[in-house]
């Protein structure tokens, strides 16, 4: 008699909005993502939400950099740390382990979609989306423009990222 083979059945979330992972996602990873990142992981951390976070770009010619100094500096005016973050390009395993990959822009939010692989179990948004009154709108890149124009991204995406923290805080219960 043959021993039957011990197959492992495929790993399942038990309760999907228990483990929250959300991934940020703009084009190079160096602007508009990152800080979307840091605002995400301090009202996370003030609402008390249990979350892994994290930021990547469609685009591959910023991977391994830090974040652009004027990025840096704007995160560092509100006490948040991101010059170790590093750029990195969305991969495929993204789609299945991220329970939210949240688009900067809608060409970005394209880029997703045509990359996303069959298998996908991530849901996918832009993170104005998430404000209300700013549903389809896409976060400006500052990339091209002065300091100033970081000020006004951390603006944005700190709303937008409080927004989408009680969204998924409001899931759980």
């Amino acid at each position: 008699m043959v021993p039957a083979l011990a197959v492992a059945a495929p790993k399942q979330r038990k309760d999907p909005m228990k483990d929250i992972a959300v991934l940020f996602v703009c084009l190079g990873n160096i602007c508009r993502s990152p800080l979307a990142e840091a605002a995400f992981r301090r009202e996370a951390d003030e609402a008390g939400l249990a979350a892994r976070v994290d930021s990547a770009g469609t685009g591959d010619w910023h991977i391994g950099d830090p974040p652009d100094a004027r990025a840096c500096a704007e995160a560092m005016r509100h006490g948040v740390d991101i010059s170790g973050y590093r750029a990195r390009q969305v991969a495929t395993a993204d789609f299945r382990e991220f329970t939210h990959i949240v688009a900067l822009d809608e060409k970005n939010l394209a880029d997703l979609r045509a990359r996303m692989p069959a298998d996908a179990t991530a849901s996918l948004s832009l993170l104005l989306d998430h404000l209300d009154g700013s549903a389809g709108q896409s976060v400006k890149d500052p990339y091209f423009g002065e300091a100033e124009g970081f000020s006004d991204t951390w603006a944005e995406v700190t709303l937008a990222t409080a927004a989408l923290v009680r969204q998924l805080a409001t899931n759980l219960r």
